[in-house]
């Protein structure tokens, strides 16, 4: 059976969701920043121009399909929805159907058993690989999606699909924002304003840290600040991910300023140093945070001692975190001048952590570097 033109299939994905050419354009630049024109996607349809590699990224987040679908084309007889043998392996998928049915006939496990799960997660995404959180997160997803008849699901589910936005790897960047967009609506069906915050302020520093999506990070964080409530980790996320945005805009005044009111929240949420969970603020966590806003304002000498303080309290079994703080140090070589010395020093901190260990953001760094 062959497969649909890219062309054809972009333009019956628009259609069904009601769109114009000129929507899916405006769709893609607000996601990714871009100057996408409407006569661009009209050359994409009439197979004048075949979509890139990026754009292709792009479009599979905002209409929201697997990548595979768009790169290899549908079957004219295959549903667009669903899950697709091109994406998931058909024993993978069976199995995770059974899980998800499952729960359905049988229940699954009560909102207060998935606070205890979701603060495991916490606990491990501190130090467990990245791959190996997804494959659990994922499996929770199916079970969780079939239990949303109760409110409070809509707060599990959320903070389940920010998680599994953080572990993808750098070349599913556009699928993680279509995540985190996700993660966000479903945040708001929970009405639960501290999810709504930490959805959305987790979900700004990640994409303000690494470099990606950036008006998606600020839109996301004044979203989290307008929301309000008491000074949290969401909040402080949110702050710190609009910072470095400012920063990779060139904005020093308001990097410094928002670097200022992120240190506020921190002073009144901080948490004891020993406590090792995502949800938690320990010292040597935000300082981690100013040691690359200060690598990427050309501050020398604050990051050099943000990072000195994070290392005096970093716990020596997280090794991901001291690789981001040389990565930190390799920035600062090199907009100091010396890339060189910055680029041997950033890929020497990746080559001593285990391979099991490295993750997108450390991988979006190291591209800020080469660059």
């Amino acid at each position: 059976m062959g497969s649909v033109p890219i062309g054809e299939l972009v333009r019956e994905l628009r259609a069904s969701r009601g769109w114009s050419q000129g929507r899916l354009a405006s769709e893609i630049n607000e996601t990714f920043g871009t100057s996408l024109v409407r006569e661009y996607v009209s050359g994409w349809e009439r197979g004048k121009v075949r979509p890139g590699p990026f754009y292709l990224r792009c479009l599979a987040t905002v209409l929201e399909v697997p990548l595979a679908v768009l790169e290899g084309g549908r079957a004219p007889d295959e549903p667009l929805t669903g899950l697709s043998a091109t994406a998931v392996a058909p024993t993978v998928a069976a199995d995770l159907l059974r899980v998800g049915f499952a729960a359905r006939l049988r229940g699954g496990p009560a909102v207060d058993d998935w606070e205890d799960r979701l603060a495991v997660y916490g606990t491990d995404y501190m130090s467990v690989g990245a791959a190996d959180l997804q494959r659990r997160v994922v499996e929770d997803l199916f079970v969780a999606q079939q239990q949303l008849d109760d409110p409070r699901m809509w707060s599990v589910t959320a903070r389940l699909m920010t998680l599994y936005a953080t572990t993808l790897p750098r070349s599913e960047g556009p699928k993680a924002i279509g995540w985190f967009r996700m993660a966000a609506d479903a945040a708001d069906r929970s009405e639960d304003r501290g999810t709504r915050v930490w959805v959305r302020g987790r979900a700004a520093l990640t994409l303000g840290y690494g470099g990606m999506s950036p008006g998606l990070a600020d839109v996301l964080a004044d979203q989290a600040v307008a929301i309000g409530g008491r000074p949290s980790a969401g909040l402080l996320h949110a702050t710190m991910g609009k910072a470095y945005t400012a920063a990779l805009r060139g904005d020093r005044a308001a990097a410094l300023r928002l670097a200022d009111r992120g240190r506020t929240v921190f002073d009144a949420a901080a948490t004891p140093s020993e406590q090792l969970s995502d949800y938690a603020l320990p010292a040597w966590r935000m300082n981690g945070f100013l040691s690359l806003l200060s690598a990427r304002l050309g501050d020398e000498k604050r990051a050099s001692r943000a990072q000195a303080e994070a290392r005096r309290e970093l716990p020596g079994h997280l090794p991901r975190f001291t690789a981001h703080l040389e990565l930190h140090q390799g920035l600062v070589l090199t907009r100091s001048g010396d890339r060189a010395g910055g680029l041997a020093h950033a890929e020497a901190a990746l080559e001593a952590l285990p391979s099991d260990k490295h993750c997108g953001t450390l991988q979006m760094l190291m591209d800020e570097i080469r660059a």
